[in-house]
């Protein structure tokens, strides 16, 4: 048995398939009473469905001549780019969504003709994404309860861990979600604060929406103030690191803190601030690409270590029990 709204769109997918269908017919097919039939009709009216109906004996229900529900029209490249999109969500720290991306991208191809749709297809088999390291992963549900406080202006009320692990309840008006460096944020007003803050959305705990309703400022650019309002990294040791290869493949490799990347001689140089060096040093050899340490002198020192450990591996594995 159908249930009432699948039932409302058979009725349509009949009456686009045929010229008319009789009432009698409808009620068979839907196992439904007549009256039943009439106000599944008179449903798709409200919807704008110009369904024309003939009275009495032998009446039958039919689409007004040359109207056709439109199909989704989409382009070659909107459809690449909307199935692009949804691949890419994993990468932005929401693999929650994953199977609902499938059953999105399983409803956009059935939308489009075929030539497309194999276009489509043959993208997803061909693209593969590999998530970057720094990717810090969000619930989605979590997302989607802010997203939706956000769009009401509903004040929020959570646990929240700081950077040091400390806990406490907040209670804050956010404006906006923003994506930077690898992680999610909310921007807004903490009343615990009383003042603009910033929040990491993974480090949330039993977000509560509240009656409590706000105004957000007007014409707020949330990543501009994030960009100016987030500490840099502890100040450690100033690193210049020239690397044998472009800036954009390095980029999905190295954290956006306390980091700068501009091309430079054929590779790219790399500036930045570091307190671990040696495991600075293991990644930079990680890099599979020429390295040249400029400074600081520690992080050659470092480098030596590590090479020195990896000889003594070496020298382990060949030695013989």
């Amino acid at each position: 048995m159908y249930d009432p709204s699948m039932r409302v769109l058979s009725v349509l997918e009949l009456l686009q398939s045929r010229e008319s269908v009789t009432g009698a017919e409808l009620s068979r097919v839907l196992e439904v009473s007549p009256r039943t039939v009439q106000r599944y009709v008179a449903r798709l009216q409200d919807l704008g469905i110009p369904v024309e109906g003939r009275r009495g004996v032998g009446g039958a229900y039919r689409l007004r001549p040359g109207f056709r529900l439109p199909p989704l029209m989409f382009s070659g490249e909107e459809a690449l780019s909307l199935s692009l999109g949804l691949l890419a969500l994993g990468h932005l720290g929401l693999r929650d969504l994953a199977p609902a991306a499938d059953l999105a991208a399983a409803k956009l191809a059935r939308t489009l003709p075929e030539a497309l749709r194999e276009e489509v297809r043959a993208l997803r088999q061909a693209v593969q994404l590999d998530a970057s390291p720094w990717v810090v992963t969000v619930e989605a549900t979590r997302m989607g309860a802010l997203l939706a406080a956000m769009r009401r202006g509903r004040q929020l009320e959570f646990g929240y861990r700081s950077g040091r692990g400390e806990a406490s309840v907040r209670r804050a008006d956010l404006y906006r979600a923003v994506h930077f460096g690898g992680r999610w944020y909310a921007v807004g007003h903490c009343h615990l604060r009383g003042e603009r803050r910033s929040f990491r959305l993974d480090r949330m705990e039993e977000v509560r929406v509240l009656e409590a309703t706000f105004t957000p400022p007007a014409d707020f650019d949330a990543l501009a103030w994030l960009r100016a309002s987030l500490p840099e990294p502890a100040q450690g040791h100033e690193v210049s690191v020239w690397l044998g290869a472009p800036p954009e493949s390095l980029r999905d490799q190295l954290s956006a803190w306390g980091t700068d990347l501009r091309p430079e001689a054929g590779g790219s140089r790399l500036r930045g601030q570091r307190d671990h060096l040696d495991a600075f040093a293991g990644f930079l050899l990680g890099l599979g690409c020429e390295v040249r340490v400029d400074s600081p002198p520690e992080l050659l020192r470092a480098v030596g270590r590590i090479v020195a450990r990896a000889q003594g591996v070496l020298a382990a594995q060949a030695s013989p029990d």
